[in-house]
């Protein structure tokens, strides 16, 4: 149990550990296969997959003979996927390679689903991306995106319903100013989520659909299951290494991109370490107990038929 990545050099490495196993309840996996009706897909791709959670999520409802392509940027995360796939027998339904979201490694019009997890918040152009994903979805086909509105966790913790009102404001504040400097500096915006439906209509998607993902991580003394554990260990193991949402380091740049003086930094850090040191201390007398909310977005949208691929039928063009 834990994260075996972690301070590892690679993007996202600190949030490839086994919480990423507890994002979603398989119910809720079951019933977006019905929404978007994946007994029909054969072939999927999906898009800055690293070490493979979300395809394996979805391959638990796609149809057997379905095929999953997975391309990150990174062969470190290509070659943890392949080897994941291979340990659990599926190295030919599940299948890796080297590529830039931004320019995909595809012909046009070849899947039917292109779909990414928690990608798009890190895209210095997430239009540019969304746009090669529907260049390479087939018409008719699906493209799909989980992405959250991360700021909004900033009061969704126990902690903040007992914190001083100054202290949770500098916290909001804290990290709003580094999500703008985040996607300042061409980093990513963590919140994209909030934006997702509107990018996808300018992008001549249709049918877009939203909905909000069920999970929450609830974490309740004793901390017995094996998700919550997971949840517990890694608070407890950001706090020991001074990690918050971000390095000391890379959180410094984004505040000073984002607005924030140079004298506040040190403050706001010190804020955001002492609200980590106490949820730690509380997880280690059996005290802390959460509901484990946060604001995640599923948005779908279906990439339409070109006119002359399609038939007039009473006045209205109908796909074949």
């Amino acid at each position: 149990m834990g994260n075996e990545f972690a301070e590892h050099p690679s993007h996202s490495a600190e949030y490839f550990g086994d919480t990423r196993d507890g994002w979603w309840n398989p119910d809720y996996v079951e019933l977006l296969a019905r929404r978007w009706g994946l007994s029909r897909v054969r072939e999927v791709l999906d898009v800055g997959c690293g070490v493979g959670h979300w395809g394996r999520v979805l391959g638990r409802v796609l149809p057997r003979a379905a095929r999953v392509t997975g391309v990150d940027r990174d062969p470190v995360w290509v070659e943890k996927a392949a080897e994941r796939a291979a340990a659990r027998g599926d190295a030919e339904r599940f299948r890796y390679r080297v590529g830039v979201a931004e320019a995909l490694p595809f012909d046009g019009d070849t899947f039917d689903l292109v779909t990414c997890q928690t990608v798009l918040i890190h895209a210095a152009d997430p239009g540019a991306m969304l746009a090669e994903m529907v260049r390479v979805t087939r018409p008719g086909g699906l493209v799909a995106v989980a992405e959250p509105n991360n700021l909004a966790g900033a009061l969704l913790r126990a902690a903040v319903l007992r914190a001083p009102v100054e202290e949770t404001l500098t916290l909001v504040r804290f990290q709003l100013l580094c999500e703008r400097g985040k996607a300042a500096l061409g980093e990513g915006h963590n919140s994209l989520g909030e934006l997702i439906p509107e990018l996808f209509a300018r992008h001549g998607l249709t049918d877009i659909q939203v909905y909000l993902n069920d999970k929450a991580n609830v974490v309740l003394p004793p901390y017995r299951s094996a998700e919550q554990r997971a949840t517990v260990e890694e608070i407890e193991d950001f706090a020991r290494r001074e990690f918050w949402i971000w390095s000391r380091r890379d959180t410094q740049r984004y505040f000073l991109a984002g607005g924030g003086e140079e004298h506040e930094f040190e403050g706001c850090w010190a804020a955001a370490m002492g609200a980590a040191r106490r949820t730690a201390e509380e997880l280690a007398k059996g005290t802390y107990a959460s509901a484990g909310g946060s604001v995640g977005y599923v948005v779908s949208g279906t990439k339409p038929s070109p006119p002359s691929s399609r038939h007039l039928q009473g006045g209205v063009y109908r796909n074949p």
